[in-house]
């Protein structure tokens, strides 16, 4: 079993991991970024979608939106905040590996580094081919992760913070030459103490834009956030989009 096929991941950590905060960002950049702005009636693919932080405020913009994720549990949470906020979410179980719907989403979304999480390359190549197929031509796809440069520039550094009820400890490490990031966790509530660990594929700007465009992505952009500010110095995400292009593959 893979760590991401591990439910009690998601049913021990999914409070931390995805807070009301997070969320709350979540539901403003909806709000207010360029990358995320879809017309209403728009067909979104939330891939990896999670408890759906995006999911949700889209739907609430008018998209209809399709959530896609493994976790029986997180699907669980999406379609009970979805029903208090009071919007419709069509949600999806399955491997991203193996989901496909040709030539029915306006624009596909990847946040919080849920891609690259296969440590096979060609795994992670055949999302992008699934996504790409699954677009309308003339859609887009938009990728958010953990750059490789925002990592090699701030460090992983062990992080402590206050969660409700507990103590959060993470911390990173780096594997093989720079290949893949692993996050290790350990959840402290009372006197419980919980562990569990993430891992997915370091991806530099250039790396993941080659990857796109290998897989028939047109016009790749990378952008340093969600402001579509440019990829430099100064990023505080990796955010890649690009388009299947106007004609049909």
């Amino acid at each position: 079993m893979e760590w991401f096929e591990d439910e009690t991941l998601w049913a021990d950590f999914s409070d931390v991991l995805f807070s009301a905060g997070r969320a709350e960002e979540a539901r403003a950049r909806v709000g207010s970024s360029p990358l995320l702005r879809v017309p209403a009636g728009a067909a979104v693919l939330d891939l990896g979608c999670g408890p759906g932080a995006y999911a949700i405020p889209l739907a609430g913009s008018g998209a209809a939106v399709t959530g896609v994720d493994l976790s029986a549990a997180l699907l669980r949470r999406a379609k009970a905040g979805a029903s208090e906020a009071g919007v419709e979410l069509r949600l999806v179980r399955a491997d991203m590996r193996e989901f496909i719907e040709p030539d029915r989403f306006d624009l596909a979304i990847s946040m919080y580094t849920s891609f690259g999480l296969f440590a096979d390359h060609d795994e992670n190549m055949r999302v992008l081919r699934n996504v790409r197929a699954s677009l309308k031509p003339g859609g887009h796809f938009l990728i958010d992760l953990y750059g490789k440069e925002i990592l090699a520039r701030d460090g992983g550094l062990p992080h402590i913070s206050d969660v409700e009820g507990g103590t959060m400890i993470v911390r990173g490490t780096i594997l093989g030459d720079w290949e893949r990031f692993r996050d290790d966790f350990i959840l402290v509530q009372g006197e419980r103490a919980r562990t569990a660990f993430v891992e997915h594929t370091l991806y530099s700007a250039f790396e993941l834009k080659t990857m796109l465009v290998e897989a028939g992505f047109t016009d790749v952009e990378c952008f340093g956030g969600f402001d579509a500010e440019p990829f430099d110095n100064h990023a505080r995400r990796l955010i890649v989009r690009g388009s299947r292009g106007s004609e049909a593959a």
